[in-house]
């Protein structure tokens, strides 16, 4: 489980992050919403010690992020996969390179039989099983989303970070990383936290919502109860986000 409680942070005089409470619980899809500038990629930094608070922890596992050593750390991170708003694919390596590169840089020693096998499956679990010898650069913007997700499971992680998945992708394609999103939370049971300006993939992905307004958790509840709320700025946020 991740537990955010109480965490501050500023940069100079700007106040990002002021008192923000939030637990996520494990096998959840938790979808994070607000506007531009609104702290939601902070809150993703803090989470895996990027970031050290000024207040306030991050906890995962029963362990405060910000009081582990280096070493436990990095020991830490391997628990997560991140998709990139930007897929953040290598143009000069195949697909199946690209996913295999958590693999070939980690301290535990693979054979190249394991690794050809697991990026095998993974690229098999996003639908691309065909795409191994293929370079980012022939893909379609769905396609290497599909790529960069495989890339984000391959370590079999307890927790994925989707950056903004469905940004500059049409309805059909984003539908489709959608769906793909909810289909991995219910197959391998992995912890996701969304961060998107998305309604549609709000209403498509999550469990639950957290809106984040002024620095703090302003909403946490269903997509429905999202939805159906009469608040000012959240019927604001919603209008302007689903035009």
């Amino acid at each position: 489980m991740i537990e955010i409680k109480n965490l501050h942070k500023s940069f100079v005089k700007n106040k990002v992050l002021q008192g923000v409470n939030l637990e996520i619980h494990p096998g959840e899809t938790i979808v994070i919403i607000g506007r531009s500038g609104c702290g939601k990629s902070v809150l993703l930094k803090h989470i895996v010690g990027l970031l050290i608070p000024d207040e306030g922890y991050v906890k995962l596992n029963d362990k405060i992020v910000k009081d582990l050593s280096l070493a436990d750390l990095y020991e830490l991170r391997k628990k997560f996969g991140f998709l990139f708003q930007g897929a953040a694919l290598f143009d000069s390596m195949t697909v199946a390179e690209n996913v295999a590169l958590p693999l070939v840089e980690s301290n535990k020693v693979y054979t190249k039989d394991e690794i050809r096998k697991t990026v095998a499956e993974k690229l098999d679990l996003v639908g691309m099983k065909d795409a191994l010898n293929v370079k980012p650069a022939e893909l379609s913007g769905g396609m290497k989303k599909r790529a960069a997700l495989a890339r984000a499971l391959v370590t079999n992680p307890e927790y994925i970070l989707y950056d903004e998945p469905t940004t500059g992708l049409d309805p059909i394609m984003s539908d489709s990383i959608d769906k793909l999103i909810k289909e991995l939370s219910e197959k391998i049971k992995v912890t996701s936290i969304v961060v998107t300006h998305d309604m549609y993939s709000v209403k498509n992905v999550a469990a639950k919502v957290a809106m984040m307004h002024e620095g703090k958790i302003y909403f946490y509840g269903t997509p429905e109860e999202l939805l159906k709320s009469k608040d000012r700025i959240i019927v604001n946020f919603i209008k302007r986000t689903s035009a």
